[in-house]
């Protein structure tokens, strides 16, 4: 469960990074088709901040998974 948290937690911070530069400074307009934000069409608008939340999202996933690991060392 630790791994899929990771990896579940480097993807959404990831798109939330990629997400917040190409809406503040489009400089990977390659990579529009890559990005989740640009596909959902009620976030139209909105991408500067449905980044950052996909970040913070990402972040805490990752504390999530750091915890676990540490609970299940018994620290």
């Amino acid at each position: 469960m630790e791994e899929v948290l990771k990896v579940l937690g480097w993807l959404l911070l990831l798109q939330g990074v990629g997400g917040l530069v190409n809406a503040l400074l489009g400089w990977w307009r390659w990579a529009e088709g890559l990005i989740v934000v640009n596909h959902l069409a009620f976030l139209d608008g909105y991408e500067v901040f449905a980044g950052i939340v996909i970040g913070v999202l990402g972040f805490v996933l990752l504390a999530v998974a750091d915890s676990a690991k540490k609970a299940e060392a018994g620290e």
